[in-house]
Parts: structure tokens; C-alpha cells; sequence
């Protein structure tokens, strides 16, 4: 990382102190520079939500190739939502601790299925979800955007009930392996939590399921907790309200 870099990195941490700040590496006629961005964020104490416009304009000018963000009091060790919104990229992340100072730097991994730490948005019961189904079967399907406890609002949209057709699922009444089981976990007006249903089967190739007894099993991630496989029954098939298959089941 050139100095002067660093030194533009400081400077908009120090402006933008106690808030954090955020902004872009971008590359620019074969050459580095630092993009300062605003934080959109209603908590920019303690996160940052790089504004999209800021991000557009920067595309205009080049290309990025790092996302920037400082730590107020605190530092620059990268907590479970920089790894997962890193990781969810192609670019790495800077941390800049401030007022010390101490720069640190991330890359995007890939993610296993297994053992994923909770953040809503971009690792949780849905993401499991998706991921699975990209990488066993090589499907994709759009970001899609969802706030925070957004199934205790009555009046809000039904997220799944309302996109699983559009996301090229239908209805079945039996599960078999590969399907998608909504549930509605807690206080909830909407169906709120997804999992994979994997039938007797709970194997994911190259990653180490511990579970036990005869199955059916289930791959899914509960807010808050790890993700992980299951037995499904009881409980779980109780609360199913949806059984979904992917037009293109295999």
C-alpha cells in the first residue's frame, strides 16, 4: 500500500471521526487513488452503508479494486460482517483503526456451507440457501435486498410467499432432496426462516457433516447461530409452510 494512500485513508477517518468512514480504491489510469464516500448508514458509529451513487461514480472514473472503511475506537480487526460482506465481493477490504491508526487487510474467501457465522443479509437462512444451490447445481438468482426482521411487519411484504415464483420455485406437497422448506420460526406475521431439505442423504462434498441418526436431514442456518445440518421432524415439520422445487430440480 503506497503512503500516500494510507495518508488519504487517515485523513477522511479523522474528518469523519466518531463515525466511520468509508470509501474506494480505485484505479485510475494505471494508477491508485482513494475515493472518500459518504456513509449512509442510521448507525454510523458502529457500521457503514457506502452510498451507492458515490459507488457508480467511481466505476466512472475506473476500476475499484478495494473497498475502505475505518474502525472508530476500535481495532482493525475485521468482525464477522466485514468477512462476510468481503467475502460476498471480488475485492478486499481495508480496515483502518482510528485514532490509532493501524491499517489491516482482507480477502475474499470462499465460504463453506457448514459452520458459517450469522449476518443478516449476507449470511443467512436464505444465503445458505442460494449458495447450496450454486454450488451443487449451479443456479443463481438475484441479490435479493431484505431489512432486518422484516417478518414482524404485518403489513410488510411476505418475502418468500411473495418471490419464490419469480426466483423459479413452485409449490409441491412431499419434499425430496434438493428442495426448500420455509418455516415460520418465533413471533412472526410471514413465513421467516428457509433451510435445504436433503433427504436420508446429508453429505456435502468436501465438508465434514457431523449428524446423527437415520435422517431426513436438513441444511439450514437460525439467526443468530452457526449454520448447520439437522434432523428434520418434530418441531421443523410442524412449522413447514412451504414446500418449494426449483424448475430445475436435478
Amino acid at each position: 500500500m503506497e503512503p500516500h494512500l494510507i495518508d488519504a485513508f487517515r485523513a477522511h477517518a479523522a474528518a469523519e471521526y466518531p463515525a466511520e468512514a468509508c470509501g474506494l480504491l480505485v484505479l485510475i489510469d494505471g494508477r491508485p487513488q482513494y475515493i472518500p464516500c459518504r456513509n449512509l448508514s442510521g448507525q454510523p458509529g458502529d457500521r457503514f452503508e457506502l452510498a451507492p451513487e458515490d459507488y457508480a461514480a467511481a466505476e466512472d472514473r475506473g476500476e475499484i479494486v478495494g473497498i475502505v472503511h475505518s474502525h472508530p475506537d476500535a481495532t482493525s480487526r475485521a468482525s464477522a460482517a466485514d468477512i462476510a460482506l468481503c467475502n460476498a465481493g471480488e475485492v478486499p477490504w481495508f480496515i483502518l483503526s482510528w485514532p490509532e491508526g493501524d491499517l489491516n487487510m482482507i480477502r475474499p474467501a470462499p465460504v463453506p456451507l457448514l459452520g458459517r457465522e450469522f449476518v443478516h443479509g449476507v449470511q443467512d437462512c436464505w444465503q445458505v440457501c442460494a449458495d447450496w444451490y450454486r454450488r451443487e447445481w449451479g443456479l443463481e438468482f438475484l441479490c435479493y435486498e431484505r431489512v432486518d426482521r422484516w417478518w414482524e411487519d404485518a403489513q410488510g411484504e411476505s418475502l418468500y410467499e411473495a418471490r419464490y415464483e419469480a426466483a423459479g420455485f413452485y409449490q409441491v406437497a412431499e419434499p425430496s432432496r434438493g428442495d426448500m422448506l420455509v418455516m415460520r420460526i418465533g413471533r412472526t406475521a410471514h413465513p421467516n426462516h428457509a433451510g435445504i431439505y436433503l433427504g436420508s442423504d446429508p453429505s456435502l462434498p468436501g465438508e465434514a457433516a457431523q449428524v446423527f441418526g437415520p435422517g431426513p436431514f436438513l441444511l439450514h442456518h437460525l439467526y443468530g447461530r452457526r449454520s448447520e445440518i439437522i434432523v428434520f421432524g418434530g418441531q421443523w415439520l410442524e412449522r413447514t409452510a412451504l414446500i418449494l422445487r426449483h424448475k430445475e430440480a436435478r
